[in-house]
């Protein structure tokens, strides 16, 4: 169980102390708000209560399947992991934060003893231990305790639902690093949710000149092309359509696609980004639609496409927090929906999200 908190059925906390309450996952589309009891405070952790939480297509996943790829929900658990709150109490060993700091979160406590934390690639610890991931409660909470470290002041410019959406931000950071984008690198995206915009973003602010984005639908299309997308092309589900679909892309780049990030994962964008991009480029797999694909990676490999993947993300809060600060990205265009933290609107927030349609990112304010 990670920092955040332990199991539903707490008791009550002393008198005149607020009881502290989360919504919990306790089964398919069931969700209820319920005592969430806080561990003690550890000398280098910090008290938060918590002010923004984002819903993220994991969380719909869980509450829908209680599972999400090969994480599989075998008890009760607090959802939620895109959050920033303000710090209500410090450790007696913490000096970088203060009671009342406005802080983003970020949402997993790697071991710090293994060789991948050793080598700087934290996010691929075994022993990891990430809000609402099986068996980890998340944060979707009045409070929870978490280490000092992973959580950064926000700028005074940023606000707390800005704070959140730096976990997502996140991903798409990584995902440029992990793809060395830069001014010279003219991109795809294939997919127009949330993180495939969130990746666009992260693109154009890595200096990405010239982006192209693809998705099934239009509305997502629509939104992309207001957030900068240079051209979206509309795209069929049918993988028959793949070649024909290239030229498309290809022809709305002007050029060529140096490096495609496929943020849905299945077999056809997949396929696609493959077929799409560039002798010597690079294709990287952001989304995980599919677990297993069929892809045409042979006539790839002859022309030495590489193929990058991403894994959360690792460092990235600094350089988030400082695009939203100088303005070089803005997410708040993407908070389409917001809810107070009651159990109506608790169920109304998953099942907005749920339907997707309008909504591209669902946050709660607590």
């Amino acid at each position: 169980m990670g920092k955040g908190g332990m199991s539903h059925g707490a008791a009550e906390g002393k008198d005149g102390e607020e009881e502290n309450m989360a919504a919990w996952l306790l089964g398919i589309n069931n969700l209820k708000i319920q005592p969430f009891k806080l561990p003690p405070l550890g000398p280098h952790d910090v008290r938060i209560r918590m002010k923004a939480v984002g819903i993220c297509g994991s969380d719909v996943h869980y509450l829908k399947n209680l599972r999400c790829a090969d994480f599989i929900v075998k008890e009760p658990m607090v959802i939620g992991h895109e959050c920033a709150g303000i710090i209500e109490e410090v450790g007696s060993e913490v000096k970088s934060l203060v009671v009342g700091d406005r802080v983003a979160i970020e949402p997993g406590i790697s071991c710090w003893r293994c060789n991948l934390c050793k080598e700087g690639r934290y996010n691929l610890c075994p022993e990891m231990k990430f809000f609402a991931t099986p068996p980890v409660h998340g944060s979707l909470a009045n409070q929870i305790v978490h280490p000092a470290d992973l959580c950064f002041k926000l700028p005074e410019n940023v606000s707390l639902e800005e704070g959140a959406m730096c976990e997502p931000l996140s991903v798409g950071v990584h995902a440029c690093r992990r793809a060395d984008i830069g001014p010279e690198t003219n991109v795809l995206v294939m997919g127009a949710g949330p993180i495939g915009l969130v990746t666009m973003l992260a693109a154009r602010a890595f200096g990405a000149p010239r982006i192209v984005i693809v998705d099934v639908d239009d509305q997502r299309l629509s939104v992309a092309k207001e957030l900068g997308a240079n051209e979206a092309v509309k795209v069929s589900t049918n993988i028959q359509d793949v070649a024909d679909e290239v030229v498309q892309i290809q022809k709305a780049m002007g050029g060529g696609v140096d490096v495609s990030f496929d943020c849905a994962g299945f077999n056809k964008t997949m396929a696609t980004a493959l077929s799409a991009t560039r002798p010597g480029g690079k294709v990287c797999l952001v989304g995980m639609g599919h677990s297993e694909m069929t892809v045409p990676l042979t006539p790839a490999a002859a022309r030495e496409v590489d193929v990058v993947g991403i894994f959360r993300y690792k460092n990235t809060w600094p350089l988030c927090l400082e695009f939203l600060r100088s303005g070089k990205i803005d997410v708040k265009p993407l908070i389409t929906h917001r809810f107070g933290f009651s159990q109506k609107e608790v169920e109304e927030a998953f099942e907005t999200s749920a339907r997707g349609r309008n909504a591209i990112k669902v946050m709660f304010n607590l």
